[in-house]
């Protein structure tokens, strides 16, 4: 689309929405099981689509990562709409009485959302689900990073939705620039968070409210108590998951001083036996582009070059040609190097050390607040003074990555790694004008509080005022 396609589009849709500014919630559930059917009913050519985007993805991983938590949060908001669509009563000040207050929620309007290419259907439809279900109309604009999915999606949401329903945008950099300078009545982005910086000032022009999905540095911490060998798996787990290029992967670990050999030789020994065979391995997704391969060997070779310690966990070496990284520990690191100044989003991991669980808190308090936190441990006492003295875009204790599957609990960041949240009710929430009404009574005494003031007035204020 050219900048006045777009423009011609979201008019449509505005004039739309204000013709029938509230659906009901039959409308809005019709358009979620459209939206369901979309997904569940062409999950092979999704996965297809996807895998050759990256070179190769397993499509058990887009199943799990991706189509699975899209056809659950549909599901969780055809649960529970209708419910979160209700007036909410709210107590109104003794001093108002018999008036009354209540919240109705109420559809934004027409909501921008730019889709990364890391996982391009689940972050497209988690925020698409939520939008809906909260009344709004949508623009879409898709990543230039996945081509082909781009494009099968584009055809899939023609299929099943008018053009002032859903449009998706296809383009590149100036055409994401020329969305996000759109009039919108929100505007979700997921993204670097460079990139954030400029998605906010375009939308700034407008005063379209943001949520900014970042990423940042998420840091996995080992407790002195913790079950260590698990530890370490779920750590695997979740940095190898798409190849580490998951904005909630974890991007370093803090491990007790002498440990890092013993998570050395787990992390290797755990790889062999998810990943035997990397070389034709089909279960281990590729870099999504020769670029961002590039990015990962550099920053390892930098690394190194200033005193860093590579681990490979693999005998198998990078390959530009199919873009497979298998993941490298880098021990020695310090705060100099690009590797712990950038989120790596790929299979490098940094590992520290720490003396003492303070240690570790200051340490992840001494840098940007990030996207997600992992900690694993056993004491009660421990994992309480971890919760209380960071503060973090969201947690899994003794796992990772899981808190974003869970659609009652918000998914978002928080300073650097992003700003608003959303799933489930919360993101309902967010693409909703949560609309206070105060409703007067015919009888009611605010006429002693009008001018000419005098002494019931100043009578009535020494009563209010105690």
């Amino acid at each position: 689309m050219t900048h006045d396609d777009m423009r011609q589009t979201f008019d449509t849709m505005r004039a739309a929405s204000l013709r029938a500014q509230t659906p009901p919630w039959s409308e809005r559930a019709d358009r979620l099981k459209r939206l369901r059917a979309l997904v569940k009913d062409n999950r092979q050519e999704i996965a297809a689509a996807i895998s050759a985007d990256f070179h190769h993805r397993a499509f058990q991983e887009t199943e799990l990562a991706e189509v699975f938590p899209c056809i659950e949060g549909v599901q969780h908001a055809l649960a529970h709409g209708k419910a979160w669509m209700r007036v909410r009563r709210r107590s109104t000040g003794l001093w108002f009485k018999p008036a009354s207050s209540r919240i109705m929620p109420q559809p934004l309007g027409v909501v921008g959302i730019v889709v990364p290419w890391n996982y391009p259907l689940y972050l497209a439809v988690g925020p698409m689900t939520a939008a809906l279900a909260a009344g709004n109309r949508l623009m879409v604009k898709q990543s230039e990073f996945t081509p082909r999915f781009a494009e099968l999606f584009a055809a899939l949401v023609r299929k099943q939705f008018a053009e002032d329903e859903i449009a998706i945008v296809n383009g590149d950099a100036e055409t994401a620039r020329a969305f996000s300078s759109l009039p919108f009545d929100h505007l979700l982005f997921t993204g670097s968070t460079a990139v954030g910086h400029h998605v906010m000032r375009a939308a700034s022009e407008h005063l379209t409210p943001v949520t900014l999905e970042l990423g940042g540095k998420s840091p996995a911490i080992i407790g002195p108590e913790a079950n260590f060998d698990k530890a370490v798996e779920r750590i695997l787990v979740g940095k190898t998951l798409n190849a580490g290029q998951t904005c909630i992967a974890p991007d370093y670990v803090l491990l007790l001083e002498g440990q890092q050999q013993r998570f050395a030789d787990s992390a290797r020994r755990l790889f062999a036996s998810m990943y035997p065979t990397l070389a034709t391995n089909t279960d281990y997704t590729s870099i999504v582009s020769p670029r961002h391969f590039a990015r990962l060997q550099e920053l390892s070779a930098l690394a190194q070059e200033q005193g860093a310690s590579a681990l490979p966990l693999s005998d198998t070496a990078p390959d530009p040609a199919t873009r497979r990284f298998p993941p490298v520990l880098l021990t020695g690191v310090n705060d100099g190097m690009r590797v712990m100044q950038e989120e790596i989003f790929g299979p490098l991991l940094p590992v520290l050390t720490y003396k003492g669980i303070d240690e570790a808190i200051a340490y992840v308090n001494a840098h940007p607040r990030p996207l997600a936190l992992y900690l694993f441990e056993k004491n009660s006492a421990t994992i309480d003074s971890v919760m209380e003295n960071t503060v973090t875009g969201g947690v899994s204790i003794n796992e990772t990555l899981l808190h974003v599957a869970q659609d009652n609990l918000p998914f978002g960041g928080v300073g650097a790694s992003g700003m608003g949240a959303y799933h489930g009710e919360h993101g309902f929430e967010t693409f909703s004008k949560m609309k206070p009404i105060f409703h007067q009574s015919a009888l009611n005494g605010l006429g002693l509080f009008k001018p000419p003031y005098g002494k019931t007035f100043e009578r009535m204020m020494k009563l209010l005022v105690r």
